[in-house]
């Protein structure tokens, strides 16, 4: 499983493998951020599937909250989701809210 994200994103760039996704995706942005509330919408297509995912993140530093709402491209082929292609709605202003949102274990 590939997992493209924008590199303009703290957490961007491309990861192969769900743990590669988890450790460098999930863990940056939890390691600054707590996911407070969200919502998806999956709409499944003839090769794949579609997602806007919306989160409520509130920064572990600041208390500060932002709302970051994705679109996720799936590529599915005999089964398992092959390849996702992520786009953030605002990928600046989440650059920049976890620019401000500093790790509770930075110094």
């Amino acid at each position: 499983m590939i997992i493209d994200e924008t590199n303009r994103l703290p957490y961007g760039g491309v990861h192969r493998g769900r743990e590669a996704f988890a450790e460098a995706v999930l863990g940056g942005m939890t390691a600054h951020a707590g996911i407070i509330t969200g919502t998806r919408g999956l709409f499944e297509g003839p090769t794949g599937i579609v997602g806007r995912l919306t989160r409520h993140v509130k920064a572990r530093s600041s208390g500060d909250e932002y709302l970051l709402t994705l679109v996720e491209v799936h590529r599915v082929e005999d089964g398992p989701v092959q390849e996702t292609d992520v786009y953030a709605k605002n990928p600046e202003g989440v650059a920049e809210f976890f620019a401000h949102a500093e790790s509770p274990h930075s110094e």
